[in-house]
């Protein structure tokens, strides 16, 4: 019998009530590093319509590693209780409630999404930004970051422990560390960002050192008994960046140290887009492909809309789970509309009673 979107997924000493889950969004709306009422509504509303998992947007694990000044983050006790209230209320209604915990790096200090996306100049709010080498982004985002010492290694490293610790301390099931997205362990690991002469960069070892070291950190803290996972740029698109092949063989080393599924992704290490794909899934054959080699569950989002298109990603086993980003932003009941459209699932039993005769 083949799996179905439906069916519940367990990973660690976690179950999923089904295989949907919501990416982490950036939602721009926080004070401080703190969630505003803003995310209990956001991602609350997402759990009461039906996801099995719903991921908090990337939480920085420093005020400095913030892409913008309205980023969450969990850089402080104090913001632990905040988010805890969240992951309850996720928890109470069905959900798996997991945090992605980032450090943004050159891409740090910009301006909202919808402001623009530049980089703020120090005068005006922003912070000067640290990264593998002094070499800047481009387009929008032109400031020159600071090239990063091996004392700033080690201690963004233990700001990621940190951030999990604290992480866990709120409650959350599910963590999930992002290496994607042109963010700081990104940088490490692209050509493209990286041209270090010492131990974290040249080679393909040394190129993946920040992110062996700091998810091995992370893994020492985060329990055996819950999902650890990455998100991860498998590929740049760019000619000398990174390669889908020498990606699974990084993830490899990560199931290795200890990782439970991986997130696939890509790009956004560099400004020009133009060679990327934009057909609906068009991550999911790399993913099956990563699936099959690294022997590893795994996951991705990227122009997955249609509940066909999700169930049959499961049904052929290319994915564990199907990861829903904007399809989630323009409908929080996708899962309950999707159970109704396929016929696999009630659509009443996703939902709280007290939305449950509505359908």
């Amino acid at each position: 019998m083949s799996l179905s979107l439906f069916d519940d997924f367990q990973l660690k000493d976690v179950t999923m009530r089904n295989r949907i889950a919501v990416s982490p969004m950036c939602m721009y709306s926080s004070e401080d590093g703190y969630p505003t009422d803003w995310h209990l509504v956001h991602l609350g509303s997402r759990a009461v319509g039906g996801a099995g998992l719903v991921i908090v947007e990337a939480t920085a694990v420093s005020r400095d590693g913030r892409i913008s000044p309205a980023d969450s983050g969990i850089y402080t006790d104090d913001h632990i209780e905040p988010f805890a209230r969240i992951a309850r209320f996720m928890q109470k209604h069905g959900a798996v409630s997991g945090i992605q915990i980032a450090h943004a790096g050159r891409k740090a200090s910009s301006k909202k999404s919808w402001e623009g996306g530049a980089h703020i100049d120090t005068s005006d709010g922003g912070w000067e930004t640290i990264a593998p080498s002094a070499i800047a982004f481009g387009g929008k985002l032109d400031k020159v970051p600071t090239a990063m010492t091996l004392d700033d290694i080690a201690r963004v490293k233990k700001d990621f422990v940190a951030a999990a610790e604290r992480s866990l301390a709120a409650g959350f099931q599910w963590l999930q560390v992002h290496f994607a997205h042109g963010y700081l362990a990104h940088e490490f690991y692209s050509p493209l960002s990286n041209n270090r002469t010492d131990q974290y960069g040249g080679s393909f070892e040394n190129r993946i050192r920040f992110m062996m070291e700091t998810f091995e950190a992370v893994r020492e803290v985060w329990p055996q008994r819950l999902p650890l996972t990455v998100r991860l740029s498998v590929t740049d698109w760019v000619d000398g960046g990174v390669t889908l092949e020498e990606s699974i063989e990084l993830i490899r080393r990560l199931k290795s140290a200890g990782l439970d599924m991986i997130d696939v992704s890509h790009g956004m290490i560099v400004p020009d887009h133009t060679n990327v794909p934009t057909e609906p899934g068009f991550m999911i054959p790399d993913a099956a492909r990563i699936r099959r080699d690294a022997d590893i569950a795994t996951t991705t989002s990227w122009l997955i809309d249609s509940p066909e298109q999700a169930e049959t990603a499961i049904q052929n086993e290319q994915l564990d789970i199907v990861t829903l980003g904007r399809a989630m932003l323009r409908d929080p009941y996708w899962p309950c509309h999707a159970a109704e459209k396929l016929g696999t699932a009630k659509a009443s039993d996703l939902l709280p009673i007290q939305y449950a005769r509505a359908v």
